[in-house]
């Protein structure tokens, strides 16, 4: 299948063929906007949950609800996205969003509310995110414009995940964590009147409002029941089950080599610059054919970097390792080509929810397992021991996907 700007100019399509649809950019830069205003509110939310109670647990706890929640509401909720014109789930989710994060800002929250609204703004998340990536083949065609465009929500993610933790540290110390919280209710509602006008209405893709959540759950037992889709999952996932491990164990492998928390932070940057450096070759260098063929080798041995681990590398060495690991990510670029072509259209917005409910499940489990085995085992051991474990967990998926075709 060709897109749009092949058929048209002979040549394969690039980023910017992608940028010059108008209605891309309006939902580009309306991700952009509510983006940097969910790590703003992240780290203002953390800070003031810790200023309010003094806990280091429920400090934490209110950043680990950004990620806990997506599977339930990516599971009971994905049929909104095909029941529900697409424009108005996207508008009415940042509009709940915005008013979620306005009432976190409120003085006096009590720190249950605060905690509450971070759990439903996570809930509301694999809605928003799984119905903006179907409404991409809508906006894009499901040729290599749509590999592109998704290429370049996940490149601006991880982008503004680095310049949104910077700036919001910086903006804590001018203003309160409840001004701050103001930021990421404006980003919302930007990125919803961004999403109202700048974009087409267009019909829901099946009939029907009624009984969501038995939609949501009939359309995730299709899916997972077709050999194909349900491998393709399987690749999304788990990668990045095992990416995460050197991530959530950054500080006390800074501290186990003396790098101190200005390691921390390089190391929490390697495997995002990684990843970031990794699509944009692929989708600039590469013809679409070319990605699809790279797509299962590089999956194949994305995790192997993690094996140097195995010597304790210096920072250096480390950062390198973990970018190295993140340049394999661009596995992605083929896989989100094969993934729009076995979905069938009525269940696209469902197929991108729950594929991106559970990439955020996987990863939060992953941080989680991590940590605790760095309880017993030194955290460069565990490390590599997530390449061995990973490299053979992804050879079996990727097993499964060659036996699908």
């Amino acid at each position: 299948m060709t897109s749009a700007a092949e058929s048209i100019s002979g040549r394969p399509a690039g980023y910017r063929d992608a940028l010059a649809v108008r209605e891309f950019r309006a939902v580009f830069a309306a991700h952009l906007l509510s983006l940097l205003g969910i790590v703003t509110g992240e780290i203002a939310l953390s800070v003031l949950v810790y200023r309010v109670t003094g806990s280091p647990l429920l400090s934490a706890l209110a950043f680990a609800l950004g990620f806990l929640p997506y599977l339930l509401g990516g599971t009971l909720l994905a049929g909104v996205a095909d029941r529900a014109p697409a424009r108005r789930v996207l508008v009415v989710c940042n509009l709940l969003c915005a008013a979620s994060a306005a009432v976190t800002a409120l003085p006096g929250a009590p720190v249950a509310v605060l905690l509450a609204m971070r759990g439903f703004s996570a809930l509301i998340g694999p809605v928003l995110a799984g119905t903006r990536s179907a409404t991409l083949g809508d906006v894009l065609g499901e040729g290599d414009l749509f590999v592109l465009g998704r290429s370049l929500i996940r490149i601006v993610t991880q982008g503004a995940q680095l310049a949104g933790f910077a700036a919001g540290g910086l903006l804590l110390t001018a203003v309160s964590p409840r001004t701050a919280l103001l930021f990421t209710v404006a980003g919302f509602l930007a990125s919803a009147l961004l999403l109202r006008f700048g974009t087409r209405r267009r019909p829901a893709r099946t009939a029907g409002t009624a009984d969501v959540i038995g939609a949501s759950l009939s359309g995730a037992r299709q899916l997972l029941a077709d050999r194909r889709t349900r491998a393709l999952l399987l690749l999304s996932w788990a990668p990045p089950f095992f990416l995460v491990a050197p991530e959530s164990l950054a500080a006390p492998y800074a501290d186990a080599i003396g790098a101190g928390t200005v390691g921390v932070g390089l190391l929490m940057c390697g495997m995002p610059v990684g990843t970031i450096v990794g699509e944009v070759l692929a989708g600039s260098l590469l013809s679409p054919r070319a990605r699809e063929r790279i797509t299962l080798p590089a999956a194949s041995v994305l995790l192997l970097p993690f094996l140097l681990y195995v010597l304790r590398p210096s920072l250096g060495w480390a950062l390198a390792t973990v970018a190295l690991a993140g340049l394999g990510a661009a596995y992605t670029l083929g896989l989100d080509q094969w993934f729009v072509a076995a979905v069938p259209e009525e269940l696209r917005g469902r197929a991108m929810t729950l594929q991106t409910a559970g990439a955020m499940t996987v990863q939060g489990t992953g941080m989680a397992l991590a940590g605790a085995a760095a309880e017993y085992v030194p955290a460069h051991w565990v490390v590599a021991g997530s390449g061995v474990i990973g490299t053979l967990v992804v050879g079996s998926v990727v097993r499964l996907v060659v036996g699908s075709r």
